[in-house]
């Protein structure tokens, strides 16, 4: 399999209700603390908009104010979002086009929650590496297991994982 060809899917077990999880996925109060702390925007309805916003250190080093965007596919909270992704931060990455995201809660025993992303990254190999952490050694973060552990560690804690 090549990485114009692949499906990321991660999954992390988080003590938190389902509802925890999806606010802190969808609302923009909580976006701004973990991941790159930037403000999500969504409009959760079928073909609303979502909008991922730079964080002030991020624009002062030339990112978008949006950087990046899609589409919801589908919505049904606490337990699925579904949505379009097309990163902005980068002329190159952009033109890879949008790719598919999906997350996906589970309520299990004791307060736990699972939290499955998958990624459909085909035809998006640079965004594929982004997101796997490749780039993590030059100051690009360490993609999504790295905004999964800060989600977790901030539901956990209440406190942000690199603060």
């Amino acid at each position: 399999m090549s990485d114009s060809d692949i499906v990321q899917v991660h999954r992390v077990y988080i003590k938190a209700t389902a509802n925890a999880i999806w606010d802190a996925i969808t609302k923009p109060e909580w976006t701004a603390r973990y991941g790159h702390r930037g403000l999500s925007d969504y409009d959760l309805r079928p073909g609303g908009a979502f909008k991922g916003r730079a964080n002030e250190g991020m624009i002062a080093r030339g990112v978008p104010e949006v950087a990046v965007d899609g589409e919801v596919v589908e919505a049904d909270p606490p337990r699925r979002l579904v949505q379009t992704f097309r990163m902005l931060m980068d002329p190159g990455l952009a033109a890879e086009g949008f790719s598919r995201l999906t997350y996906e809660i589970d309520e299990r025993d004791n307060g736990v929650c699972t939290l499955t992303v998958t990624h459909d990254l085909s035809g998006a190999p640079g965004l594929a590496a982004l997101m796997r952490g490749d780039y993590e050694a030059m100051g690009a973060g360490g993609g999504w297991p790295w905004t999964l552990s800060g989600l977790k560690t901030l539901l956990e804690t209440g406190k942000e994982m690199d603060s």
